[in-house]
């Protein structure tokens, strides 16, 4: 699951993207309106959460012109205006969803939730064979037997599973889990990769990760 936070409070964004990634969320941040229109409208996000008070575009303004530009990503804004007419004019310009700050995390995860569930991620579920991920729980296991993996490892296991039996790029890869992007290590992709298939196809006659040289990779139960 991909989102991006858009608020120009940098101790604000960097709270709640940790915590977004602790939970194993790819999370891309900006600081400005304009940006926020931009990125929204090149990349998938799953959700948007979106401050008000911004340089550039405001909130507002942000959230009316991806609606008019036909994003339908969920938006929860996050704001200090907590007057009713706020939050209608909020609502109006096109958001799903008002939180107002100072919030508890846990309400803002809830929240996240809740518009996945809306907009069709309604299954906690992914099954490749005999591989099974529930994203509520980031519990993964293989023929019934548990698996450990890094929040690394995580996301990169259930962007995968999102798209079995499909050829990804290391830079779709890349473009998609933000936590990648940064790395220093040139092959970070194929490092994580190599970890992925000794928890995942260690031990296993069927194999699920396959590396086509030159192209990416792919999961697959079907054979490559």
């Amino acid at each position: 699951m991909r989102i991006l936070v858009v608020e120009d409070d940098e101790k604000i964004s960097a709270f709640i993207a940790k915590g977004l990634k602790e939970e194993a969320y790819s999370v891309d941040v900006t600081y400005h309106g304009d940006e926020a229109i931009y990125l929204a409208q090149v990349n998938a996000y799953d959700v948007i959460l979106l401050d008000l008070m911004l340089p550039g575009s405001d909130g507002l303004e942000v959230c009316a012109k991806l609606r008019e530009k036909e994003v339908t990503t969920p938006i929860i804004m996050l704001t200090a205006r907590n007057r009713l007419e706020d939050k209608i004019d909020g609502l109006d310009s096109g958001a799903d969803d008002y939180l107002t700050k100072p919030f508890a995390f846990e309400e803002l995860l809830a929240r996240i939730r809740v518009q996945l569930r809306q907009h069709g991620n309604t299954s906690s579920y992914l099954e490749v064979g005999d591989l099974c991920l529930d994203t509520k729980t980031r519990e993964v296991k293989r023929a019934d037997k548990k698996i450990r993996l890094t929040s690394k490892e995580y996301s990169l296991l259930e962007f995968m599973m999102r798209s079995p039996r499909v050829l990804l790029s290391e830079t779709i890869i890349k473009e998609n889990l933000s936590d990648m992007q940064h790395q220093s290590m040139s092959n970070i992709i194929s490092v994580y990769i190599y970890r992925l298939r000794n928890k995942i196809d260690k031990g296993y006659e069927k194999k699920l990760i396959y590396t086509l040289r030159g192209a990416g990779y792919m999961l697959s139960d079907e054979d490559v």
